[in-house]
């Protein structure tokens, strides 16, 4: 069993920290002190709770789980363990990692979930900062393991859990048969490992379903208040035609780039040990996801604001550098600026925040 710090105590950090538990490894949960509800309601209550039903639905792994250390002091955390396990929106992962940086070593090793190309990023940040020398590993998955929300504070839901999780090892030079052991003991289900960040970035299965559904639906969402089950009552019969459609552009740039990328259908099948037909009837029956009782309330939700700058933008750059047309993809990030009245082709995750081209190549 080892020792695992869990960075962030939203929906899938406080799940991981009680999950890890229960899997008998010791854990410690950080948030920073403005966000400190979570990291309270543990150290008040000793431990995190996963109910064993919610909306009248059977949730899993339920249970109290002791969480060895609850903090909001970042070097506490760090010290605590080598493995860091960064469970945040991708636009705190800059933010978080700012302040990690002074205390972090050679030896620990970030998992990031879902990465969205944040290895890269981050990697980034360590060459342009006053420790360049900083040799340590990061690890992106395409997404988290579970289906989760947070109910109260200290209290958690788990719907479902993928049946494996693919992930990266970056920088590639460091991935060996020890260290990907040493990932396979921290999680309770299979991981797979990718050939790098691009691939695991192109790999995550909100890139469609999420961006695009919320924002052809963007109307009913807001007038209806997200009171209804997202995944059965926004993909209909023509959008998910519009998503697979854009599915398609995802796969050719991947194929640009050298991958044999999933298609949504074969990896939402392959994650939750299902065999729908189609991607319709898997968003309308799937037993997980039909126990989700909400829907984005707002063009503010993170299915825009981090989907769209940090997966779709991503990609509409991987496609712009082979010389692919993505016009669906670029369409649903034209919408989405529209609706928040940002740039999101500025604001997004370029190649130039990867590291993949410099500032003066692309002047």
């Amino acid at each position: 069993m080892k020792n695992i710090t869990v960075i962030g105590a939203g929906n899938g950090g406080m799940t991981a920290a009680y999950h890890f538990s229960k899997e008998g490894h010791s854990v410690c949960i950080y948030d920073h002190a403005d966000f400190a509800t979570q990291i309270d309601a543990i150290n008040a209550n000793g431990g995190i709770t996963a109910l064993a039903e919610h909306h009248g639905e059977s949730m899993m792994f339920s249970g109290t789980e002791k969480i060895t250390k609850a903090t909001t002091n970042i070097k506490e955390a760090l010290e605590f363990s080598t493995i860091l396990v960064m469970i945040c929106p991708s636009f705190a992962q800059e933010i978080l990692f700012k302040d990690m940086l002074p205390y972090l070593t050679s030896e620990h090793k970030l998992i990031i979930m879902p990465g969205n190309y944040g290895g890269m990023v981050l990697q980034k940040m360590v060459s342009d900062s006053d420790k360049p020398n900083l040799n340590m590993v990061f690890i992106d998955a395409i997404s988290i393991p579970w289906a989760c929300r947070i109910v109260s504070p200290g209290v958690i839901s788990i719907m479902g859990i993928k049946t494996f999780l693919p992930m990266s090892i970056f920088p590639q030079e460091l991935s060996t048969p020890d260290l990907q052991a040493d990932i396979q003991n921290v999680f309770p289900i299979p991981v797979e490992f990718l050939d790098d960040p691009i691939h695991a970035g192109l790999e995550n299965i909100n890139f469609g379903g999420h961006p695009l559904l919320t924002t052809l639906n963007m109307g009913i969402l807001e007038n209806f208040d997200g009171k209804f089950n997202y995944y059965r009552d926004c993909c209909s019969t023509a959008t998910a035609n519009a998503a697979a459609k854009m599915d398609k552009e995802r796969l050719a740039v991947g194929a640009s780039w050298g991958y044999d990328l999933r298609t949504e259908l074969e990896a939402m099948n392959a994650l939750y040990d299902s065999n729908y037909d189609t991607v319709y009837e898997f968003n309308r029956a799937s037993t997980t996801h039909v126990k989700i009782d909400s829907a984005p309330a707002s063009s503010k939700n993170r299915y825009i604001t981090e989907d769209v700058p940090y997966l779709l933008v991503p990609c509409y750059e991987l496609a712009k550098a082979k010389g692919i047309k993505v016009p669906i993809v670029e369409s649903c990030i034209h919408i989405a600026s529209a609706y928040n009245d940002e740039n999101y082709f500025e604001t997004g995750r370029t190649l130039e925040k990867m590291g993949l081209i410099s500032q003066k190549s692309n002047m």
